[in-house]
């Protein structure tokens, strides 16, 4: 169910997009940011949507996230980085962010809570573009949800979906997606210890389930990773 035009996704996009820079301090030019970079056109390039206005930034913080917004913004941490290890681990990541958006997933769960907040308040966004209201269904389209029922499996189908199609993504990009698997391995490991809630209460599967169902996908990646036109492996390593 999407009730939003994605014309108004990506509106929306660009203004998260533009917010995002305003408050976070973008990485300086480096060989990172300018990996980040090249992945991130290969991907565009795969994606199909010429139509969109693609932009990739390298941002200077340690959190271990990315995320792409409708229309191609893609944004990347630096702190996951060293989980990515190669260029085509950061595929395997900026490529499920921007499978998202080809699903419009955030306009699923934005059409999704409004239908949750009630038949009113939706036409009131759809008729008045009420800006405070929409931008909390924004936030909660693309944060954390709070009904365990309803709206959090649907938002770990999202992810599983994303992975699905991100993994093709990457290998029609010409990364090996070989890696997809081991990047969530090393996620795994990488956040061990850290204080995880059990799936059925998050959004997103558990690492070790995803590593799981990544690898039973390889076949099916690999023949289309071998006739992508410029095949590029894992790329150059990340140090």
């Amino acid at each position: 169910m999407i009730v939003f035009p994605e014309q108004t996704e990506i509106s929306m996009g660009q203004q998260a997009f533009t917010q995002v820079l305003s408050e976070q301090k973008e990485s300086a030019p480096s060989i990172k940011s300018e990996m980040v970079q090249a992945v991130g056109n290969r991907i565009a390039q795969a994606s199909g949507r010429s139509d969109y206005q693609w932009e990739v930034r390298l941002v200077d913080s340690q959190e271990q996230n990315a995320f792409c917004l409708p229309g191609g913004k893609i944004v990347v941490y630096e702190g996951i980085l060293p989980v990515c290890q190669n260029e085509a681990g950061l595929a395997v990541v900026m490529s499920h962010e921007v499978a998202h958006v080809l699903a419009r997933h955030g306009g699923e769960r934005m059409s999704q809570q409004a239908a949750v907040n009630g038949a009113q308040q939706l036409v009131g966004v759809l008729t008045q573009n009420k800006e405070q209201v929409t931008r909390e269904l924004w936030m909660k389209a693309y944060g954390v949800a709070t009904n365990y029922g309803v709206l959090l499996p649907y938002s770990r189908k999202h992810e599983m979906e994303a992975d699905h199609i991100g993994l093709m993504l990457m290998s029609q990009a010409g990364y090996d997606p070989s890696e997809a698997p081991k990047f969530w391995t090393r996620f795994a490991s990488a956040s061990a210890g850290a204080a995880k809630p059990p799936e059925f209460m998050s959004t997103h599967p558990a690492d070790h389930r995803r590593a799981s169902e990544l690898e039973k996908l390889l076949p099916e990646a690999l023949d289309i990773y071998r006739q992508a036109q410029q095949p590029i492996g894992i790329g150059r390593l990340i140090v």
